[in-house]
């Protein structure tokens, strides 16, 4: 992925995985912090484009710094193979 930012605290942070939606965020952003892991969560939405951004590229992004990739990679895959388990209600 190949981003990289630098965060004086942690290290550099590199970019993990790219969100699909507002709730996937949400959701990851309070395990992580529940868990103490350093991550950043970076939206992709513009007003300018009034989210024209997010449509085409997913809810944006978390970073977080290199040895924690993979914890947080798993973590996101448990909550994704998770969301097809609830009921969509009509």
């Amino acid at each position: 992925m190949g981003e990289e930012m630098k965060d004086d605290a942690s290290g550099t942070y590199l970019k993990v995985e790219v969100l699909e939606n507002d709730f996937e965020a949400q959701l990851l952003d309070s395990i992580l912090t529940e868990r103490q892991i350093p991550h950043l969560m970076r939206s992709y939405h513009d007003t300018a484009y009034d989210g024209l951004y997010q449509a085409q590229k997913g809810w944006g992004y978390v970073s977080a710094p290199e040895p924690f990739k993979t914890v947080i990679q798993g973590i996101l895959a448990e909550i994704r193979s998770q969301a097809g388990d609830f009921p969509v209600s009509q």
